[in-house]
């Protein structure tokens, strides 16, 4: 048993040594076998880019060939128009050469024309300054002495023309004036209708809110047709907040409408019942109102008259002419006209009741038959006025001849209160500003001394220095001053510009 243990050992181990011998030549045959597949996959490889080199060579040349032709095709089509421009630059360089050459024959020739012009105009010359040395000789007079002397001639010339002109053409004018007047008045009065009736036919009423409108309307507007209907009036409402618009030619109405609009808006009960009953209590208030007004303007002025007349008196209150109160100035023009009597030695009563009574007739709507005067007069007659009264109301328009003193005392008066300062539309600011600017305007001339302004501004007295204005200019000064007041300043009517040239001579006798 031993034995054996030591036979297996020693047989073993011959067998390993020789297996691994043997695997150990098939490796490295394995290992040739590889070296050979790679040399061979090498060499192929090799041979595969060469041939693609090769190919890829030929593919390049094949483009560079197809290159150069096309580079070889522009430089020809280049070549060939670089060709056409240089030969239209020979042609423009040619033609140029030709005018070249034709403006230098133009130049000589017209050098030798101005010399020619000059040599000319020397000769020329020469020939006005012996003849203008003669002229000089047989006048005995330069000749800027000449010139002088034709220029004044000529201007004074010229000024006798105008003169002449402009007196013929304001002869012309003054033939046609009253037509051509008639034509402007109505034209300005077209034209300025609009503004002047929107002015003063229009009274407006402030309203708590826009709803007070609806209620104001009514249910189908039967509220505003009926207050329409009873008032005389017509109510705009429109997209302005919280007002709305009366509109009448009748101030009265108006008034009237305002106070009963104003009650309903404040009492809230708007209906055409309630706008009745309104309307006509604002009514009689108002007429009691006037009574008591015309009642105290006789009283003040100490005057006694038929108590019907006292309302006609009242009424004007809600009369206007040209934004002076009818009522203040019927009272003004009675105090006048009471002063200017007791001066004269006139009845002083009868120019006071004529004064105040002047203007009744523009109490009651205009009926076509006459002017407010006449008018007047027949309110007057009815209540048996005296005599002298009625007469004193008819004529202060000149609508009636005047009979008595008293009369022709009103129409001085009426005229005082109407065109005093600040009586109608006009401030006593404005009326000393305008005063002030027509008497500027005036002294701005040369030549003008001084200039006073008188009659309300109607007219313009200037005075100038009789040693710079001669007759022929002071007409002249005398329109340019006119023009520039025309275009300088606003005013009533027309304004007289008088100029008043003055000479004096003083010397003592010793």
């Amino acid at each position: 048993m031993n034995n054996l243990l030591v036979l297996i050992p020693s047989l073993l181990l011959p067998g390993i040594a020789i297996g691994y011998f043997a695997r150990m030549i098939i490796a490295k045959y394995r290992l040739n076998s590889a070296q050979e597949k790679v040399k061979e996959i090498i060499a192929d490889a090799v041979r595969n880019a060469e041939a693609k080199k090769k190919e890829m060579l030929l593919e390049a040349k094949d483009e560079l060939i197809e290159e150069r032709k096309q580079l070889e095709q522009e430089f020809k089509e280049r070549n060939n128009e670089l060709q056409q421009l240089q030969r239209r630059l020979v042609q423009k360089e040619d033609t140029l050469d030709k005018r070249i050459e034709g403006l230098e024959r133009r130049e000589k020739q017209i050098t030798s024309q101005e010399k020619e012009c000059q040599r000319k105009s020397e000769e020329l010359q020469k020939a006005y300054d012996r003849h203008l040395r003669e002229l000089e000789k047989v006048a005995n007079m330069t000749a800027e002495e000449a010139k002088q002397q034709l220029i004044n001639e000529i201007v004074d010339e010229a000024k006798s023309d105008s003169m002449k002109l402009i007196k013929k053409i304001e002869d012309d004018a003054k033939e046609e004036a009253e037509t051509k007047a008639r034509h402007i008045l109505v034209a300005c009065i077209e034209r300025n209708a609009a503004e002047v009736t929107a002015e003063k036919t229009i009274t407006t009423v402030t309203l708590p809110n826009d709803e007070m409108k609806g209620r104001i309307i009514g249910r189908e507007g039967r509220n505003i047709r009926a207050f329409e209907s009873i008032a005389g009036v017509d109510l705009i409402i429109d997209d302005t907040p919280e007002v709305v618009v009366i509109s009448s030619y009748d101030p009265y109405r108006r008034h009237v409408s305002k106070l009963a609009l104003e009650k309903l808006i404040t009492d809230g009960r708007i209906h055409p019942a309630r706008i009745e009953e309104v309307i006509a209590k604002i009514e009689a208030d108002i007429s009691m109102e006037m009574g008591e007004a015309g009642k105290q303007a006789c009283i003040d002025l100490k005057i006694i008259l038929p108590r019907e007349l006292y309302p006609y008196i009242g009424r004007l209150q809600y009369r206007t002419s040209y934004g002076q109160n009818v009522y203040g100035h019927s009272i003004e023009v009675a105090k006048l006209a009471g002063m200017i009597a007791g001066e004269i030695g006139a009845n002083v009563e009868t120019a006071k009741m004529a004064g105040i009574l002047h203007d009744i007739g523009k109490s009651v709507p205009s009926n076509g038959d006459g002017g407010h005067a006449v008018v007047g007069a027949e309110i007057l007659k009815k209540y048996g006025i005296d005599e002298a009264i009625i007469n004193a109301v008819g004529a202060h328009h000149y609508e009636v001849d005047p009979k008595y003193p008293e009369a022709s005392i009103l129409i001085a008066a009426d005229a005082i209160s109407a065109s005093r300062p600040g009586a109608r539309r006009e401030s006593f600011e404005d009326y000393l500003k305008r005063l002030t600017t027509l008497e500027s305007i005036a002294t701005s001339f040369e030549g003008v001394e001084k200039a006073y302004a008188i009659q309300a501004g109607r007219e313009v007295r200037v005075f100038v220095a009789s040693d710079s204005v001669n007759d022929d200019t002071a007409y002249l000064l005398a329109r340019d001053i006119a023009k520039k007041i025309e275009g300088g300043m606003k005013y009533p009517g027309q304004i007289k510009v008088t100029l008043i040239r003055e000479t004096r001579v003083v010397e003592y006798a010793k």
